[in-house]
């Protein structure tokens, strides 16, 4: 739904044209805020027995610190575990607080997390009862406060049984396949959907079922006198390169009716100045201001990522009495749908410029959220900018992450495509659980639109393609309903993706794009769950599910590719955190309970049976997966990019894991790069080439999706194993903004001349002077067929000011060749690379040991 925000900027002050150079400082500390995160101890309810616990946290990682239970992802204890969400525990506190919070009007509690069904207890008083782990509760305690000590008690009731009362209330049971009901013994019982709480928590195709308790975001008391800014939202109606037009939207608590003058300011000077009066109670105050050549914010990639600290200021009698900043970014940012030669586009705008959405889905970081800390959450937004991304779906069946999470893809440049937290499902309609839900969409809908990162809010995950795909039976959920209960779900359906939540999007942003369903090849009712290849998003599993080759991602066409994806092992040394050498083999139970695909395991040999020589040794099949996962995501992101600007977006699935898995992570639950993501690194930089066997013809495809046109020079050299060169062409080329073109066509013939096809490549490059914009190399046969021998590597480990390398050089071609130090930590620069002969190849490693060391711990796999 796109939206255009008309507004009237009358009145606005001169202040917002030319800044003022004053700023006050406030003179009264008016607001407490503090963390109740000490003293807390859990219990397993009417058990008697109490034990330290850590808040922010949950019930299964408070008994794994006491020693009560074992680590839940080794090896198969997940399956012992399942007593844990049968039962009901509780949490208490005792804190003091001091003279001046209890001199304060107004005090507060909130709960900015209760995983789930909660009953609060201030002082032996009920203060509230919580029944969403996605809410915000906020419970006013203004003078159940003691000056001695305070106990805070929270309750939890077993996720698992009340959700079970609640599909018996409803009545209906609605589908829900990734749901390991039998796993948690409950049988077909599938209760996910009746709870506001995270899916994956009950299990998924790629992680465990943990169904947690516990306070998993921090409490915070709250005390104030007089005015308290609530909130701060700086909508920007319309942004340009020469003048951004903003509206400070303000909600201010006031304890009283008084006059008083609210200002914004940044860097340092008022921008605007205006005199309000307030109300007692809650008011909503705007604030129209402009800033002429403002600092725009861009993607990775495309410009720099300015921010802008924005600072609401409350004063009364000249001085400043309250304040509350805001950080954010100017831009405008929107999904453009519109009707051309093909059919509908979909893809995104930033600043007036069509973005190529290069990037992944992302599902939470742990099982255990709160154990995913900043420098955690930073990981995987580096590791997204360093591999040329710039959008990270998230997906639909996890979390709305943490503030960090949307702070850093600020920092870093990366578009946030946000799912609802809806996936894979059809969920109930009753009164209470729509207004749950309503209630839970406001919340963080407002707390996260500041973020210039937000490019899209979609409704969920695959309900409506699960719902008609092959109708009428589409995923066979119709088929266990009758007429009239299939309307009733629907119904609940309707309300919830096109009523509820585009109506938070449009009430609370400021003009926010939102799509109901991921994928979809439109809002219209004759559109829903259909996959977008002429219109909307796809969600493309030919490969994986569907068991088509790869070369099938050029077979299909779409406008915007959301998913797709292929499975690899994570490497040795994160099988080691989870398995026992009796267990390496991928037919042990461990290895099977540590791949939650059903076809997982046959799948991937079946696909590298295809394409590959399937190796006798585990840790040798091991890395294979890898070099196979990298193959699929090339040839995934090069078809998506050929087709630009016909497609707008390639989103693999998926960049991170919640535990150590077998999963389509391109990264695993380490973060550790696999050859998924040095693949998508290269794949996804601005300019690249991309060769295409069409039949007995190499295509060369050249793909630009920056700003500005290249020229480059064009070689193909046509080379054997050995390095002879055989046959080489040269050719300047220009490509424009946003297009893929062919630049060159070949025969296979014509390149092979008298070459063997076993023993002979095709090398291409693109180059701008010194500068190798991009290499690819195409083989004429698939690797199980290529006559590949001991390339017998040279590697020499060097120091140059501070940083290590390794020099590489072969007399023979290597492919994919991986560098590992067993037992220590290292990233390389380059890794599951091609080592062509008569080249030296000097690759940076992040290690603390020494050159030396390295040479003599340094191991290498490659394809045989």
């Amino acid at each position: 739904m796109n939206k255009i925000v008309g507004l009237l900027f009358l009145g606005c002050s001169i202040w917002g044209i030319l800044g003022c150079s004053t700023e006050k400082k406030v003179e009264k500390k008016t607001e407490i805020r503090t963390e109740l995160s000490s003293g807390w101890e859990f219990s397993q309810r009417d058990s008697g027995v109490w034990l330290p616990a850590t808040v922010p946290g949950t019930v299964h990682t408070d008994l794994l610190a006491n020693g009560k239970i074992e680590d839940p992802f080794y090896r198969m204890n997940e399956l012992q575990l399942q007593w844990i969400d049968k039962k009901d525990w509780e949490y208490r506190t005792v804190f003091s607080v001091d003279k001046e919070l209890l001199e304060k009007k107004n005090q507060r509690l909130t709960f900015h997390g209760l995983d789930t069904y909660a009953d609060v207890y201030l002082n032996g008083k009920s203060i509230g009862v919580t029944d969403n782990m996605f809410r915000t509760w906020v419970f006013d305690v203004s003078g159940q406060l003691k000056a001695d000590s305070n106990e805070l008690r929270v309750v939890f009731a077993s996720p698992t049984r009340r959700g079970l009362e609640e599909m018996k209330r409803y009545g209906l049971r609605l589908p829900a396949d990734n749901d390991q009901s039998e796993r948690g013994g409950m049988g077909n019982d599938r209760v996910s959907v009746y709870t506001r709480k995270a899916p994956y928590h009950y299990g998924w195709d790629w992680g465990p079922r943990l169904v947690t308790s516990g306070i998993w975001r921090p409490v915070v008391l709250e005390a104030w006198n007089n005015v308290k800014v609530e909130d701060v939202f700086i909508r920007q109606p319309q942004v340009t390169r020469e003048e951004a037009r903003l509206i400070a939207e303000v909600c201010i608590n006031s304890d009283k009716r008084q006059n008083v003058e609210v200002e914004v300011a940044s860097e340092g000077k008022v921008l605007v100045r205006e005199s309000k009066e307030l109300k007692v109670g809650k008011n909503e105050i705007s604030i129209p201001y402009s800033i002429l050549n403002p600092r725009l914010w861009w993607t990775n990639g495309l410009g720099k990522q300015e921010l802008y600290d924005f600072t609401v200021r409350v004063v009364a009698e000249d001085d400043v009495i309250v304040e509350k900043g805001v950080t954010t970014g100017l831009r405008s940012l929107k999904l453009v749908r519109e009707k051309d030669q093909w059919g509908e586009s979909f893809g995104f705008e930033l600043n007036g410029v069509p973005v190529f959405a290069k990037g992944a889905n992302a599902i939470p970081n742990d099982v255990f959220l709160p154990r995913v800390t900043r420098d955690k959450y930073e990981k995987m937004v580096a590791d997204a900018a360093n591999a040329n991304m710039n959008m990270i779906r998230i997906w639909g069946g996890g979390i709305y992450e943490d503030d960090a999470f949307f702070e850093l893809c600020d920092k870093y440049g990366i578009m946030v495509w946000q799912d609802f937290m809806f996936a894979c499902a059809m969920y109930p309609g009753n009164p209470e659980f729509l207004d749950n839900v309503r209630e839970e969409a406001i919340d963080n809908v407002v707390r996260l639109r500041n973020h210039p990162s937000i490019a899209l809010w979609c409704g969920n995950n695959e309900n409506a393609l699960a719902w008609r795909h092959g109708s009428p039976g589409g995923w066979g959920w119709k088929n266990q309903f009758t007429k009239a209960e299939q309307d009733t779900v629907f119904k609940a359906y309707y309300e919830v993706f096109h009523e509820i939540l585009p109506g938070v999007v449009e009430q609370y942003t400021d003009g926010d794009d939102y799509w109901p369903s991921s994928p979809m090849a439109g809002p219209e009712p004759t559109q829903h769950g259909l996959d977008g290849t002429t219109s909307g998003d796809q969600h493309y599993w030919g490969v994986w599910h569907g068991f088509r080759p790869l070369e099938s991602f050029d077979e299909v066409t779409t406008r915007f590719c959301s998913e797709y994806g292929f499975q690899s092992f994570p490497e040795m040394s994160t099988i080691e955190t989870y398995a026992s050498p009796e267990d390496y083999d991928i037919e042990s139970e461990v290895m099977k309970s540590h791949q939650r695909s059903y076809i997982g395991n046959g799948r991937i040999l079946d696909y590298m049976k295809m394409y590959y020589r399937v190796p006798d040794d585990f840790e040798q099949f091991i890395y294979m997966t890898h070099v196979l996962q990298g193959l699929s995501t090339k040839m995934g992101i090069e078809a998506h990019r050929r087709n630009t600007p016909y497609c707008m977006g390639s989103l693999i699935w998926q960049i991170n894991d919640c535990w150590p898995v077998a999963s389509w992570s391109t990264t695993d639950y380490y973060h550790k790069w696999k050859a998924a993501h040095y693949v998508m690194r290269d794949c996804f930089k601005e300019v690249i080439v991309a060769p295409k066997w069409n039949g007995d013809t190499l295509a060369i495809y050249g793909v630009n999706n920056g700003l500005d046109s290249t020229r480059a020079m064009l070689s193909i050299e046509v080379v054997n194993f050995a390095g002879r060169l055989c046959l080489s062409y040269h050719k300047g080329v220009k490509l424009a903004p946003n297009t893929s073109a062919v630049l060159f066509q070949l025969e296979r013939d014509t390149l092979l001349a008298e070459a063997s096809a076993r023993n002979t490549m095709v090398v291409v490059r693109l180059q701008d002077g010194y500068e190798i914009l991009d290499e690819k190399n195409v083989y004429f046969e698939y690797h199980k067929d290529l006559d590949l021998s001991d390339p017998r590597l040279s590697i020499e480990a060097i120091e140059e000011k501070g940083e290590k390398f390794i020099l590489v050089s072969t007399g023979r071609l290597a492919c994919n060749v991986m560098f590992y130090l067993p037992g220590v930590p290292a990233f390389f620069s380059d890794n599951y690379c091609d080592i062509l002969p008569g080249r030296e190849y000097k690759i940076k490693v992040d290690t603390d040991l020494s050159p030396a060391e390295i040479e003599k711990r340094i191991k290498i796999r490659y394809v045989h």
